[in-house]
């Protein structure tokens, strides 16, 4: 059965990665290169370039370790709430504090992040790669004559870690931490505060009713995520950008 809602949880994620994966290489494109004036002047350049393969460069790596993520970041929160329930209370049965709740989502964030940061570090590299397709009979510039750097996702992690090092694949890990951690500490209180809420007395299950309010109160908690969040976010897809220093910025503060 584990193994199971593994799979099944694995599949998930990776297909919800797939869906999305386009909108992400637009968004990266965007947010580390000066050449677009929006969002459809960048679907337009990518497609006519680099045809439907270059919305989905970098995907692998994200798509196979969907799971390693998950399953790291929800084991940490886990293990984190019990060792403070026992630090606490001596028993990890009774209901845990709410601020034991934000610190241990906060703890998942750090660990979620050193995994996950690496895998962005390539995606993001391969993602920046604007080299066209074969069929492509438009203009080239002279950096889009030469070669792509990395011809996959194992190919540009060996190329970091010749060329930078191990500590080259956790650039841009500051914004990363700064985005996660208060982040993850937020989703599991709010997460934990809702399902408290929405149970019934006697029951462990939380209620189908109230979805209005749940959806008012979404509305605000979303809203203060993805301010803090698509800020930072600009900040780590710079961070692990092939150059990080051509706009003579050297780390997330002076992005």
């Amino acid at each position: 059965m584990y193994l199971l809602d593994f799979l099944a949880g694995w599949v998930a994620g990776g297909l919800a990665t797939a869906v999305g994966y386009p909108l992400d290489t637009i968004k990266v494109r965007i947010q580390t290169q000066h050449m677009y004036s929006g969002v459809w002047h960048c679907i337009q350049s990518t497609y006519q370039r680099e045809k439907v393969y270059g919305f989905y460069k970098g995907m692998a790596l994200p798509v196979l370790s969907v799971s390693v993520c998950g399953s790291v970041c929800f084991g940490t929160y886990r293990n984190c709430l019990n060792f403070l329930s026992h630090l606490r209370q001596s028993s990890s049965e009774v209901k845990p504090a709410r601020l034991d709740v934000f610190i241990a989502g906060c703890s998942a964030g750090t660990a979620e992040a050193v995994v996950f940061a690496p895998i962005d570090l390539i995606k993001i590299r391969q993602q920046n790669q604007t080299h066209p397709h074969q069929s492509y009979q438009g203009p080239l510039s002279r950096d889009l004559l030469s070669k792509p750097k990395y011809r996959g996702s194992i190919h540009c992690l060996i190329t970091v870690i010749k060329e930078e090092g191990v500590l080259g694949l956790y650039r841009g890990i500051t914004a990363l931490w700064l985005r996660d951690i208060p982040c993850f500490g937020l989703y599991f209180l709010v997460y934990s505060i809702f399902t408290e809420w929405l149970t019934p007395q006697g029951q462990h299950k939380p209620g189908i009713y109230k979805f209005g309010t749940i959806s008012r109160w979404d509305s605000h908690v979303v809203g203060w995520w993805m301010c803090w969040h698509d800020l930072l976010d600009i900040g780590n897809s710079n961070g692990c950008h092939e150059i990080p220093n051509a706009d003579g910025w050297h780390g997330t503060a002076e992005i």
